[in-house]
């Protein structure tokens, strides 16, 4: 599983990767999480407000910071489904 976190450097984009982060650790998940601070390559994910959620290419969440039990129940689904 490839997992982006679209933003700038602001403190919902930190806050973002790292209940991410967590998440996958408590769920005993192994992913790969990069931080795209990128104007243009956030821009070609058609995202239209920050922070976003970019799992396997596709955009889950964009425009808030999900509780740490939705980001688990999301990456419980991807991890399954291996989209």
């Amino acid at each position: 599983m490839n997992i982006k976190i679209l933003g700038s450097c602001c403190s919902k984009c930190d806050t973002l990767k790292n209940l991410t982060e967590t998440a996958l650790k408590e769920l005993s998940i192994e992913a790969a999480v990069e931080k795209i601070t990128d104007i243009e390559k956030i821009i070609s994910y058609s995202v239209l407000s920050l922070p976003a959620l970019v799992i396997n290419e596709k955009v889950i969440i964009a425009g808030k910071v999900p509780a740490i039990s939705e980001l688990k129940d999301i990456l419980k689904k991807y991890n399954e489904t291996k989209i």
